[in-house]
């Protein structure tokens, strides 16, 4: 019977083979390729734990901060890691209706390059991310849109739980009108894209 030492003599070939592992897997196609599927498998893992972020748009944020804080009490939540790299700002802003966007008129609306913005735990993996950049609503109230269906159902039911006054206005697209503490009348809005 051979040992280790005696398959060794001048290719690791035998080795392998008495290990049951093919002789290519220690070339450098091999290593490559494990180390590319290494890589798919970590980020895989990376993406796949990543909560889920719903964007709302907001046309105060200092309000929408009382309104998500105070009468919504959602706690706030750690910017996710995969946000900071800065990359949602750079997805479909180009693109977006200019109706939405901050009137340079009014003068209240925080523009799109702002910090951060606010960032909320919604529900166990999911996140709720406003930002500044909505143009104010009919009769100058405050205006959040949102181009997620989802996220405002989540926002209604959060609205209905906590017992405050709120006029659903239209199912489809989504649009609910509710008041803050201060009588503020704030329009919720889903945005079709």
């Amino acid at each position: 019977m051979s040992t280790i030492v005696d398959l060794w003599q001048g290719s690791p070939s035998p080795i392998l083979s008495w290990l049951g592992l093919p002789v290519d897997v220690f070339s450098t196609q091999g290593i490559m390729v494990m180390l590319l599927v290494a890589y798919a498998g970590a980020m895989w893992m990376f993406l796949s734990s990543a909560p889920k972020v719903h964007t709302v748009m907001v046309s105060d944020l200092e309000l929408a901060r009382r309104f998500y804080e105070g009468m919504l009490r959602l706690p706030a939540a750690d910017v996710p890691l995969h946000y900071y790299y800065n990359y949602e700002q750079t997805l479909g802003t180009a693109g977006l209706d200019p109706m939405l966007a901050a009137s340079n008129f009014g003068g209240q609306g925080t523009p799109y390059n702002s910090p951060d913005g606010l960032w909320y735990q919604l529900k166990k993996n999911t996140q709720l991310h406003i930002v500044g950049g909505a143009s104010r609503g009919h009769g100058n109230r405050d205006r959040h849109v949102c181009f997620d269906h989802d996220c405002l159902e989540q926002l209604l039911m959060r609205v209905q739980t906590r017992g405050i006054r709120h006029k659903i206005r239209r199912e489809q697209p989504l649009n609910f009108l509710v008041k803050d503490y201060d009588g503020q009348v704030i329009e919720m809005a889903e945005i079709s894209a």
